[in-house]
This record gives structure tokens, C-alpha cells and sequence, in this order.
């Protein structure tokens, strides 16, 4: 950790595609010494062990309430990060508890702002946490990859300025006041995610086309574009869909949130939420949370450059992960074997596979937690990017799930990058809570070819649970879903602009592939809350046969549905299977259905 002024990096600054989205106006065991690593992750020859703790590294900024120029410093990472898209820089601003007064933090990209209490209450700004688009016209569907934890606001106008799109979470945080989704001038936004997070005032969205809220409280929520998803959530507007757009479920199934670090004693610990069900409003809401906690000692401290050798060691020895800011290169798979490991990132840590392997790869073990990181396809393609179990897998998780969180899939955009499949889930009772799986429409190496990825997510095991699922923008299936009794709270997808022409997308004698799949065996599947949205900006007169394909079961069972033409580029033909009416030309008005079957 540097209480130092952040040092300037070489940033790559790529030109910036539009991104056409149209909107509406509106106390653990100790460390084991001397193990020997397993063939597959090192040489045979017995290593020295690796030490768990230490510094979190100059990209990490500690702050308590006598730092001084704290403004200052927060202006600097902003200055650095906030137009660079595609960079290398990666900050994490870590505040300790106590009162910060007349602060504006705001944040650009790959920057992470967080409290170090146990509650959000234990650290208080009298001011803001901003998201604004100032450095993109106004239009903030480009505002992606950041994030706000475990702070309590008391904004200085009274609402705080949280105009952010995919890829931002807003987690365990106190709004005393209300909360604004949208940029200054209410230009476009497409957005986006709350948890586990109290908010006294209103939430104004305004142009956020969509968003999902979970086990969070609320004053009220003012209006709604075409989808907005509530579970869990007090004070959440009542179930409407489609007019207004409100698909609100009184609880959510499972949830067990993210993994934080905190203080205790002036010592870094990690806590390490408890699972709950059927869960309504915030886990902290007396204060202390439920759940463990471990020490910073059994962390190994990864720094960029280290090896992924050097990585699978220290998850050998017993140690968890904590990967600080920055860009790690893997020439091998990141191997989690043990149950209970954490992997958790700080200020959006960035792993890229190189040579066509698959980043990281997980067990069929209980209670793995995944968190706060991005991975991004190297230029030679991946057969998979993240791996949640063997095939095969078939052991039961119920009990001690493994979580997925916060943790995001990019192929292309920062430069080439190519995939088959992005993430794939083969454990049983995993739970998915909040990723974005990009396949890059702007920025570099991007090109229906140049970024080649087919699939997007694909889950195999049984009893999964996604809640805030995004994926975008695959040259074929988005998502598809071959597990039994698989449930997703909010679904947001586009299909991919840059289609030459029907027949590239032609599948067999349909026309395009679904954004999201059922399999044909599939007996019971879900979903509350999903939308997708074609903009065929190549050839605009690409129709898309539906948004969404399932076997017709009765246990098979969707909830709040919509399909839109962004603008007349590119049809939807039907919502789902051939049910819905087809999109209507240029007007960008969803088609919808209310429930199938």
C-alpha cells in the first residue's frame, strides 16, 4: 500500500468507437510451509514456500481521515483514468473508517473506491463518489469498468451522480440522499447494478435503459426505459411488466455477497460473507455482517509480472489470492483446486491468457469465491477463459456454493483477442452475481473475425443461479443453458453489430442465434427480467429470428421478456421461439412478453 501521489503510466489511448445504444429520453489454520507444487503447476524440485501478507502495492491508496490533499490525490488517478479505456492503469482508493469531509472522488476507468469498515456506516464522505461522461460527450454507455464498495455518502446537492454502464457495481453502500443513474444532460446510459446497498432518498434513472437491483433498500425509484429488476429490494416498486417496465421479485433465492477487505486492529483482514436465502434487504443492516473472516497472512499478495507458475504455488501451499492493480500475462492456467479458496481483485487486476490457454480453471470443490477481477482474451484463441468445474462435474454445492462476482470477460477491445467460449460452468449450486462477458464492438483488434468469440456463457451444471447477467455482442449463441433447474434474475444482451450479412449469422434454417438458449433436454429452467437488443449496423437488414429459444415444458418458464431494434438496424421476428410480435421498424419501442409459456 503508498499513501504516495500516484505515478503517471503509459497509456494506451485508442480511438474510442461509438457505441451505438439509443435511448429513451425519459482466525484460520497457518500458512503450510514446505509443499511441494504439483507437476502441472512447477518443476518436481521442492520450493522455498511463498509468504502470504505484505504491501498492496503502489496502485493501492490508503487514506484516513488526516491524509492530507486527498482531493488532490483522487484528481490525479481521475486525470489518468479518465478517458483511458484501453489502458493499462488500475487503481484501488481504499478509504479507512472514519469522516472525510468536501470530497468529489471521481472515478474513471479501472478504478475501484471502497471503505475499510465492517459496515458501510463506519466510513462516511460527506460528499461524492461521481460517475459523469463529461469525457464522452455526455453519452455514458462507454462508462464501464469501475466500482463503489462499502461507504456511506451524504451528498453534497443531496443525490450522488452514478451514471455508470456494464462492467460497474455499486455494492454495500449507504446513500444518505438519493442517488441520480443518469449523466449530466441526461444523455444516454446503460447501465447497471446495486447490492447489498441502502439508499434513503429516491433513485432517479432517467435514460438508464436497464438495470438490476438485489437485496438492497430504497426511499423510492422514479421511472423506468425497458427493463429495470428488482429482488429482494424494500421499498422496490411493484411488479408491472411491461408498463412501466418493474420485474420485481420479493426475495432472492441465494445470494452471498462479495468478499471485501477491511481493518481490524490497523491489520488487513478479508471478510467473507455468510450464504443467504430468500434474501430481502441489505446483510449489514445491525451493523456487523454475518460471515468469517481471514487474515491478510493467508493471502498471497500478487503483484504484476508474477508468474502463473508463481500463482498456482501459492494456492498449492494453501494460500488464498489477492491479485493488487495491474495486468498479469499467463502461459499457463491458473488452477484452483481447494475448497473455500479466494481469488479476489483489487482495482480491476487483469489476467490475460497468452498462447491459447485458458486463464483460470476451478475444481469440483465447495465454497470457491471469485471476485473483483477482468480477464482479457489474448491474441491467440482461447478454447475457454474461465472454467467453474470439470466436465462432468457432478457433486452437490448446496450447502457451500462456489460465487462468481464482479468478475468480467473481455475478447478484443484493449487489442486482439479471441475465444470459443468465454466463461463455462460445469459445478453444481454456482451462483453468478454480476459479470459482464464482452466481446468488444469498439476499440482495437475488433472485426467479426478479428475478435472471434462463438459463445459467450455457457452453463452445463445443475441448480445455477445468475443474478445480473450480462453478455454481449457473440458471433453465435450468447448464452446458452444446459443445466437442469437453472434460474437468472436480469438478463442484458446486444447481439453483435458487426454481422456482414444474414448468412453470416444464418443458423441451419433459423435465422440468427439466440441471445440466450435453453437446451432441448432442459426439463426445468427460470428467468425473471431478460432483454436483448440488435443493432445490425453492417447490414441493417438483418432479421433475428427471436431473442430467446427454449423447449416448450411447462417446467420451462420465463418472466418479463423484450426484445428491441436499436433504430431500425436489424428486426427481431419474434420474442421467443415464434411467440411475440416482431420489433416495429425504427420506432426503438420493445416487443415484449409477459410470460411464457
Amino acid at each position: 500500500m503508498s499513501d504516495a501521489s500516484p505515478q503517471p503510466h503509459d497509456l494506451r489511448r485508442s480511438t474510442v468507437g461509438r457505441r451505438a445504444v439509443l435511448a429513451a429520453a425519459a482466525a484460520a489454520a497457518p500458512v503450510l510451509a514446505g509443499v511441494t507444487t504439483p507437476a502441472s503447476a512447477a518443476p518436481r524440485a521442492r520450493r522455498r514456500a511463498l509468504p502470504g501478507g505484505g504491501d498492496l502495492g503502489p496502485n493501492v491508496l490508503v487514506f484516513d481521515p488526516s491524509t492530507p490533499d486527498i482531493q488532490a490525490r483522487l484528481d490525479e488517478v481521475f486525470r489518468l483514468q479518465e478517458s483511458a479505456q484501453f489502458g493499462s492503469g488500475r487503481y484501488a482508493l481504499l478509504f479507512r473508517p472514519g469522516t472525510y469531509q468536501g470530497l468529489n472522488a471521481q472515478l474513471g476507468f479501472y478504478t475501484s473506491i471502497a471503505g475499510l469498515g465492517l459496515s458501510p456506516d463506519d466510513t462516511t464522505i460527506n460528499g461524492d463518489v461521481t460517475v459523469d461522461a463529461g469525457w464522452f460527450g455526455g453519452n455514458a454507455t462507454q462508462n464501464f469498468w469501475r466500482s463503489a464498495e462499502n461507504l456511506a455518502l451524504v451528498p453534497a446537492n443531496g443525490a450522488n451522480r452514478w451514471a455508470v454502464a456494464q462492467a460497474a457495481p455499486f455494492r454495500r453502500m449507504h446513500i444518505r440522499g438519493g442517488l441520480n443513474l443518469a449523466p449530466s444532460g441526461y444523455g444516454w446510459a446503460s447501465g447497471g447494478y446495486i447490492a447489498d446497498s441502502r439508499v434513503d432518498g429516491q433513485i432517479g434513472p432517467y435514460s438508464q435503459q436497464q438495470w438490476y437491483t438485489r437485496d438492497s433498500s430504497i426511499g423510492s425509484w422514479l421511472n423506468a426505459v425497458w427493463n429495470m429488476v428488482f429482488s429482494g429490494v424494500e421499498g422496490a416498486p411493484a411488479q408491472s411488466f411491461p408498463n412501466p417496465p418493474y420485474t420485481t421479485l420479493d426475495t432472492t433465492p441465494v445470494s452471498r455477497e462479495k468478499p471485501f477487505l477491511y481493518v481490524e486492529r490497523d491489520e488487513f483482514r478479508v471478510f467473507l460473507p455468510e450464504k443467504r436465502v430468500n434474501a430481502r434487504g441489505v446483510s449489514w443492516g445491525n451493523g456487523t455482517p454475518r460471515g468469517t473472516s481471514l487474515p491478510l497472512s493467508r493471502f498471497y499478495v500478487a503483484r504484476p509480472g508474477v508468474s502463473a507458475a508463481t500463482l498456482n504455488q501459492a494456492l498449492a501451499q494453501g494460500l488464498h489470492l489477492l491479485l493488487t492493480p495491474g495486468v498479469y500475462h499467463l502461459d499457463r492456467t491458473v488452477r484452483v483446486d481447494r475448497a473455500d479458496t479466494v481469488v479476489l481483485g483489487l482495482g480491476y487486476a487483469t489476467l490475460v491468457p497468452q498462447g491459447g490457454v485458458t486463464a483460470l480453471k476451478v475444481a469440483d470443490v465447495d465454497g470457491v469465491r471469485l471476485a473483483g477481477f477482468l480477464i482479457d482474451a489474448g491474441p491467440v484463441n482461447s478454447p475457454t477463459l474461465l472454467e467453474v468445474g470439470p466436465r462432468g462435474a457432478k457433486r452437490d454445492h448446496s450447502a457451500n456454493p462456489t460465487t462468481v462476482q464482479d468478475v468480467f470477460i473481455r475478447i478484443g477491445g484493449a487489442g486482439p483477442g479471441k475465444a470459443t467460449t468465454s466463461m463455462v460452468i460445469n459445478n453444481r449450486h454456482t451462483i453468478v452475481d454480476h459479470t459482464w462477458v464482452w466481446r468488444a464492438d469498439h476499440g482495437e483488434g475488433v472485426g467479426w473475425e478479428t475478435n472471434r468469440a462463438d459463445y459467450g456463457v455457457v452453463v452445463n451444471g445443475s441448480d445455477v443461479l445468475a443474478t445480473g447477467l450480462f453478455v454481449e455482442h457473440f458471433n453465435k449463441y450468447d448464452v446458452q443453458w444446459f443445466g437442469e433447474r437453472g434460474r437468472t434474475v436480469f438478463f442484458q444482451n446486444e447481439k453483435a453489430y458487426d454481422a456482414p450479412d444474414q448468412a453470416a449469422i444464418q443458423n441451419g434454417a433459423v435465422r440468427g442465434y439466440a441471445a440466450y438458449r435453453v437446451g432441448d433436454r432442459v426439463t426445468t429452467h427460470e428467468g425473471w427480467g431478460l432483454g436483448s437488443y440488435c443493432y445490425y449496423n453492417v447490414d441493417p437488414t438483418i432479421v433475428q429470428e427471436h431473442g430467446f429459444a427454449a423447449p416448450v415444458r411447462p417446467g420451462v418458464r420465463f418472466h418479463g421478456l423484450s426484445v428491441v431494434s436499436l433504430g431500425g438496424n436489424g428486426q427481431y421476428a419474434h420474442v421467443i421461439n415464434g411467440i411475440g410480435s416482431p420489433t416495429s421498424g425504427t420506432s426503438t419501442v420493445p416487443s415484449t412478453v409477459v410470460s411464457y409459456p
